[in-house]
Parts: C-alpha cells; structure tokens; sequence
C-alpha cells in the first residue's frame, strides 16, 4: 500500500455493499481501497497507512470490533466508521468506547456517511501533522550532546544559569554557552519555547 495517499477504506464482505460505498465516496473525489475481509486488509495496512476505515461488524473470521482491537493492538490509529445491518446497544457501546468515531445502520444515508468521512480525513490529517511536529522535535532534540540535555532540563526545570553552574561545578560562561548550542539546535528563541518540546522528554 502505498503511503502518503488518504484513502478510505472499506472492509466489508458484502460485494454490493462494497460497490455502492465505492461509488458515493468516488463520485466525492475521495480515493478508495476496498477489502472483503479484516485479514486482507491487516496484510497491507502499515504505521504509514493514512485515511479512515468504514467497517462492517459482522464478517465470518474476523469480525469488525476485532480488527479495531488488533489495529489498537497494533498501535494503529485510524479512525472507524462502522456500519451493520443488525448492530446492537452493547457492540456500539463497546466499539466507541474502543475508540470508534461512529456507528451507522445500514442503509446508510450517504449524506450523512459522507459528512463523517470528512470529519474522520480531517482527524487523520491533524493526527498526521502532529506526527511530523514529534519527529521533528525528536530529531532536533537528537542533536544534543548529553551535557546540553542536561542543561537543557535543569533549566526549563526554572534553574537560572547561575545556579546550573553550581550545581554542576562548571562556569557560568560554559553554562551560557551550552544553552546558546540548545537554543540554536532546537531552533527555540525563548525558555518557553524550549520548555514546550523538551516537556516530552521529561515523562520518557
């Protein structure tokens, strides 16, 4: 499966239902991937995978809520649209529970279907950007020598540099100058803003 694309996906066993959910979400511009099973579907699906899922409940092996607690498993986060025919109050409250946007009957209304398509395209875009500000934060953070880290955490911890020098035995000046190579690799212009990125780290 190739990344970077947003795509729906549909894991239905039903061809008809398939069909016809391919053709509303088509004729919306939206790109589509559809699978007759949740095995099928877990063979290509990766961490690079992006879009949302409109799955059906009940599937011979696999079932719907088992393939949402396999991707949870897997720490695979995208967002669930489930659609039955026959759905119950205790399988739509364990799934939402689990993490599912929503739960649909069918015949869906495609109206509606499409309105929590967009809302889930946008839960994974947003989820996605935040991915890319994680690694790079990561990635400048990587840079750092142990004894700028160290210095680093001391002071969005609120040590002044005066009192970081003493209490690593080192100068002031030396203190200074690591916090200006922190500032300069972390691409930070404020204590407040180090503080945001290196909060993460503190909690590791």
């Amino acid at each position: 499966m190739r990344s970077g694309i947003i795509k729906v996906f549909i894991v239905d066993d039903d061809e008809a239902v398939r069909d016809s959910l391919t053709m509303l979400l088509e004729a919306a511009d939206h790109a589509v991937e559809t699978f007759s099973c949740a095995d099928d579907f877990l063979r290509v699906c990766s961490s690079d995978t992006r879009g949302c899922i409109i799955l059906d409940v009940n599937m011979p092996g696999m079932d719907g809520p088992m393939l949402q607690e396999e991707l949870t498993h897997r720490g695979l986060q995208l967002p669930i649209i489930f659609l039955s025919g026959q759905g119950t109050i205790p399988v739509t409250v364990r799934t939402i529970k689990a993490g599912a946007m929503d739960f649909l009957t069918k015949p869906v209304d495609g109206e509606v279907l499409l309105a929590r398509v967009h809302e889930a395209m946008e839960r994974c875009s947003v989820r996605q950007k935040q991915a890319e500000i994680s690694q790079s934060i990561a990635a400048r953070l990587a840079t750092l020598t142990e004894r700028e880290r160290e210095i680093m955490m001391l002071a969005v911890a609120g040590h002044s540099s005066k009192e970081i020098a003493q209490r690593l035995d080192i100068s002031y000046r030396t203190v200074e100058v690591h916090r200006a190579h922190v500032m300069q690799k972390t691409g930070t212009s404020n204590i407040l803003e180090l503080a945001r990125i290196a909060t993460p780290q503190k909690t590791q």
